[in-house]
């Protein structure tokens, strides 16, 4: 085994050349949950995306778009992914393609093209390896192609699924009858058709199903349970098994010529992330951050690194352990094992705190940029907003702000009541909450009740929404996200609660269930630090899932005191639509405003800072002023016109 890593790791690779800023590439990745970024304070997944950018040098920079739940169709047709990656592809740019878990969805068979109405009740995720699926790569590849930047292909990493000692041929997205090996009939052989499409459009490919079926076969099943796939399924990475299947991919590349002056050739210590962005904090706050290591080939052959921070960053070898100003590890024959240990960053005052993180043996040295911003929130407006979720859907604001009605998305309420469904069995609350257990909750299910069998991850077009909107003149401030949430019926229940300010093209995420009780409703929160500008809505999804091997009833997702918290502040800038033809102009003076070259018919609007309308709609005239409210304080105008829309912000002396 240990031999085998070895030389996994130290295969020769061309050396480095650094490329000017100019030239600068991006390669993004595109592709499913085994690809995809995870929050790690919330999941132990580590797709193989999040751990690639240490395996190159600055000339090339990882965009890493994978989503959970993606197969090839919903990928492609759904607004916030491939169409908005898209949008960041420039000329000389790279795309690594990698789709087929989720395609697998109904064993081979094509779902439809309508995520409400999928084909006689199937996954409409699913496709057909030898059409739909096959369409959708020529449809990746032609577009990124139209963008003068580069396709590649990568066969999906292999699932945990053993017989005696190899991978079987389902494991390798083979859905053929026969699941013995070696497999003589591709018609449901995801791989296969990837490697057909690439010999078609002339597309270099990765074959990372076969590369990372060596590698698990090489540890073995028991070994690869316990150090390479998360223990809620057999197809999600830890983060050693998504770094190697990154150094995979790219000791592939190199052998492709596909970047190859740009890979990273360090053999001796890998450290990821490379560059440690903790990114914005409020002051007070305490954020935490996950660094890999790993080293082969060292000199001296055994020895101790010291692991230290500066600048007041703190390390420590596990979340737990007291956190201080540095860490020992240490190694032997030549290897440093893979292992993860956590930075934290706190600060009392605003402004950006920079430290270094240095790693050191005396021989080799490493260090890695710490970064992090801290924001002083004062003054301002509160706002709350709840939605109890004991009887209805309503919800109480408190504060300036605008609310987003919760919606569903393949799935409705099936009623309100508490988790229990029947029989002597009581709700278990946290402690916290405060509640007994005839506290109601919204139970929410799939429509017909029924939850498809073999579901390990979120489904796109499944969840239910809350949003909040900053008041006319207002920017949202938020600093809490938070819920209670619970499964009914059964243990298999499984949720994801993420948040977005463009409907999901990027994401974030409140928190993650991955083993949920029955009866048992968990407290779930987050402090994000994330500033609303007027005119925009944070969303909060939740995404459930039933984790169980045929399809299911009588299971319900429960929900109560959906929250989000905030501060409303004046904002810093407006967004304006200009007139075509004029050069609005403004002027207070007596307790009137005039307003100048407004477009014919013009009216305007004025509010207050909390988002009140103190002026209904007044035609504006060249000739005369407006009557402005008599307190005192900064206002808000918006002057509309066929011509657009303009706001304006002016203030009552």
């Amino acid at each position: 085994m240990k031999s085998m890593l070895s030389k996994l790791f130290v295969a020769a690779l061309v050396f480095c050349s650094f490329i000017s800023v100019n030239a600068q590439i991006t390669l993004h990745t595109i592709g499913d949950s085994t690809m995809a970024n995870y929050d790690e304070s919330t999941s132990d997944i580590r797709g193989w995306g999040m751990m690639f950018q240490q395996f190159f040098n600055s000339g090339v920079t990882v965009n890493n778009r994978a989503k959970n739940g993606a197969s090839s169709k919903s990928f492609y047709m759904e607004t916030p992914y491939w169409t908005t990656v898209k949008q960041q592809i420039k000329a000389g740019d790279y795309v690594i393609i990698q789709f087929a878990h989720n395609d697998e969805k109904n064993g081979g068979l094509d779902g439809g093209t309508d995520p409400a109405n999928p084909i006689n009740g199937t996954d409409y995720r699913g496709t057909n390896p030898q059409t739909t699926y096959k369409d959708y790569l020529r449809k990746y590849i032609d577009e990124t192609r139209a963008l003068n930047a580069t396709p590649i292909l990568a066969t999906s990493m292999c699932r945990k699924y053993f017989s005696g000692g190899t991978i079987t041929r389902k494991g390798l997205h083979d859905l053929g009858p026969d699941f013995s090996l070696p497999a003589t009939d591709h018609t449901y052989d995801y791989a296969y058709a990837m490697k057909e499409v690439a010999a078609e459009k002339g597309v270099q490919l990765i074959d990372l199903t076969t590369l990372t079926k060596n590698l698990v076969e090489s540890y073995g099943d028991a070994a690869s349970t316990a150090q390479l796939y998360v223990s809620a399924d057999s197809t999600h990475p830890t983060a050693l098994l998504g770094t190697l299947t990154a150094r995979l991919c790219a000791q592939e590349m190199v052998k492709q010529n596909i970047l190859a002056s740009n890979i990273n050739t360090s053999t001796d210590v890998l450290i990821n992330p490379t560059n440690c962005d903790f990114g914005d904090a409020y002051t007070g706050q305490t954020l935490t951050k996950e660094v890999t290591i790993t080293g082969f080939d060292l000199l001296p052959a055994a020895g101790t690194f010291t692991l230290s921070v500066d600048n007041g960053f703190l390390i420590a070898a596990n979340k737990t352990d007291t956190f201080s100003s540095s860490v020992t590890m240490n190694y032997a024959d030549g290897n440093l094992a893979f292992k993860k240990f956590y930075i934290s960053a706190t600060q009392s005052v605003g402004g950006n705190k920079t430290g270094t993180l240095t790693v050191t043996n005396g021989s080799v040295t490493k260090t890695v940029p710490l970064t992090a911003n801290f924001i002083t929130l004062t003054g301002g407006t509160e706002v709350n907003l709840i939605w109890g979720l004991t009887a209805n859907n309503s919800y109480v604001l408190q504060g300036p702000a605008t609310v987003l009605d919760q919606s569903h998305t393949g799935l409705s309420v099936q009623s309100y009541g508490a988790p229990v469904n029947s029989g002597t069995s009581t709700t278990t609350w946290p402690v916290s909450s405060g509640y007994d257990t005839t506290r109601k909750t919204q139970r929410n299910e799939p429509p017909a009740g029924s939850w498809p069998a073999g579901e390990i991850d979120e489904v796109s077009t499944r969840y239910t929404q809350f949003g909040i909107s900053p008041a006319m003149g207002t920017e949202l401030n938020i600093d809490l996200i938070s819920l209670y949430v619970g499964g009914a019926g059964g243990s298999g229940m499984r949720c994801r609660i993420s948040y977005s300010t463009d409907d999901f093209a990027t994401t974030s995420v409140v928190g993650e269930l991955t083993t949920m009780t029955a009866n048992t409703m968990y407290a779930v929160s987050k402090i994000p630090v994330l500033k609303i500008p007027y005119g925009k809505t944070l969303k909060v999804r939740v995404y459930p899932w039933y984790n169980t091997a045929s399809i299911t009833t009588g299971k319900r997702i429960c929900l109560s005191d959906v929250r989000i918290h905030g501060v409303a502040l004046p904002a810093t800038s407006l967004g304006t639509d200009d007139f075509s033809k004029s050069q609005l102009k403004w002027t207070v003076k007596d307790g009137f405003i005039k307003i100048e070259n407004a477009p014919e018919n013009s009216k305007i609007r004025i509010y207050d800072l909390t988002g009140k309308q103190v002026l209904k709609p007044t035609i504006i005239s060249n000739d005369s002023g407006i009557e402005l409210p008599k307190t005192k304080g900064v206002y808000i105008g918006k002057v509309e016109s066929e011509k657009g829309v303009k706001t304006i912000k002016f203030l009552v002396p």
